[in-house]
């Protein structure tokens, strides 16, 4: 006997109003948010601004500028050369009208390359699905909160969402944007190799990455900097384990308890707090061959996911994201420094893996949701309570740092499911139209 239909009191009815989601989902709604948040921190920071004060790092940055980068004038500082020297561009832009203004035209500049990864985003308004993908960008901004606008990796994380945008479409451009960014912060190279993993035209990416790399190159010479150019890659080599790396953790409570010794200390020399303790000489040597292969295995795992899927028709545009998500996991989980800053490099991946297909990347999504909460519970908020021992920031960073290792074996997981033929297809939506052709590879690229 058939069942009678439900009243309509009682249909499943939506949680959330779909006249409030159209409107949230709209090239408007879109629109306010992004400036709502954005403009939410420019306002907060020009409160510091006006009275002449930097914040956070912004403030090493302003008096490398007022020093004109030379070391000889930066003493107890460290090294503006710890940066690749495309870092040191926006410094100056910001440094330009000397130290007063220095934090607000800072802000500004992060707050306006967050806006147009909006707009490539969404394809500028026209994508329903990056519609959505824009609202979880602009909530991970919110809760990492100053994080985001205080470092350089603040102007980073835009420029690489903006890449990977144009993906497999556009490999030549994909590839120089990311050059860019490498030469602004080294983290983006590991979506660089995931680009020339993932795309045919091997060779546009090679080009566009060296055609970048000579301008530089040429723009050093021409400043007199050459020699310090590649200064950065051996700058910090000597560091210890850092008290926020994933790997730290065994001696974070080791400290916490008080065993062997075991303690942490303030690198003032880097600025960075370390643990020390039984085996950490060891492990910050081991750390750095360790970090090596898990690039390189990453890398292999992608190119057995391309030669296996090839056979099955893989999603290129989801294996360029993926593969970014893991390279860019590996960079975070398998390295001696853990600033929390780095939580904003997993960012971009995940915002262009949700405009791709929602329902595949709402895990990724939630972690990096939970994983940017953690982080900034343990710093800014309660950071002094964690170097002095405490036990339940120890906690929270211990939460966080699982968390890294659960997003890391996620992406793995993907990278072999989309080898053995378990990828799918964008879903479409009616009417939606792909951002810049990220969404779906466009042919003979």
């Amino acid at each position: 006997m058939s069942q009678p239909a439900p009243s309509p009191s009682r249909a499943r009815r939506p949680l959330i109003s779909p006249a409030i989601t159209d409107r949230a989902f709209s090239p408007a709604g879109v629109l306010i948010a992004c400036l709502a948040v954005n403009l939410f921190f420019v306002v907060y920071f020009l409160t510091f601004a006006f009275h002449g004060e930097a914040f956070s790092d912004t403030g090493i940055y302003r008096q490398w500028a007022a020093a004109g980068f030379d070391e000889s004038r930066l003493q107890g500082l460290p090294t503006p050369w710890v940066y690749p020297i495309l870092a040191l561009v926006p410094i100056a832009i910001a440094g330009a009208f000397g130290p007063g203004p220095f934090l607000g035209i800072w802000v500004l500049m992060i707050a306006a390359l967050n806006c147009l990864a909006v707009g490539f985003l969404t394809n500028w308004g026209r994508s329903r699905d990056g519609a959505r993908a824009a609202w979880w960008w602009l909530l991970f901004v919110l809760i990492m909160g100053t994080l985001g606008f205080t470092r350089v990796d603040g102007f980073t994380a835009p420029v690489v969402l903006i890449a990977l945008v144009f993906g497999v479409g556009r490999p030549a451009l994909a590839s120089a944007i990311l050059s860019v960014a490498t030469w602004m912060k080294i983290w983006p190279a590991a979506v660089l190799l995931a680009l020339f993993t993932a795309v045919r035209s091997r060779v546009r990416v090679v080009l566009a990455a060296v055609a970048v790399t000579a301008g530089v190159g040429i723009a050093a010479l021409a400043l007199g900097v050459a020699p310090r150019l590649l200064n950065f890659l051996t700058a910090q080599g000597d560091r210890g384990m850092q008290l926020e790396a994933t790997f730290t953790t065994p001696w974070l409570w080791l400290s916490v308890l008080h065993v062997d010794g075991a303690r942490m200390y303030m690198n003032t020399e880097i600025n960075s707090m370390q643990v020390d303790g039984p085996g950490t000489a060891v492990a910050s040597f081991l750390m750095q061959p360790l970090f090596v292969l898990a690039a390189l295995t990453v890398v292999g795992l992608l190119f057995w996911a391309l030669h296996r899927g090839k056979q099955r028709g893989v999603d290129r545009s989801e294996l360029l994201l993926v593969g970014a998500l893991t390279m860019v996991t590996a960079f975070v989980v398998f390295n001696k420094v853990g600033s929390p800053q780095f939580m904003v490099w997993l960012a971009p991946a995940v915002a262009v893996g949700l405009a791709h297909s929602w329902r595949q990347w709402k895990v990724p999504a939630a972690l990096l949701i939970a994983i940017a909460a953690a982080t900034y519970v343990v710093y800014p908020l309660y950071y002094d309570a964690l170097s002095h021992n405490d036990p339940g920031m120890a906690l929270v960073l211990t939460i966080r740092n699982a968390l890294l290792v659960v997003l890391f074996v996620w992406s793995v997981r993907r990278l072999y499911l989309l080898g053995r033929g378990a990828g799918t297809a964008p879903e479409p939506t009616a009417g939606d139209t792909a951002a810049s052709g990220s969404y779906r590879p466009a042919p003979g690229n």
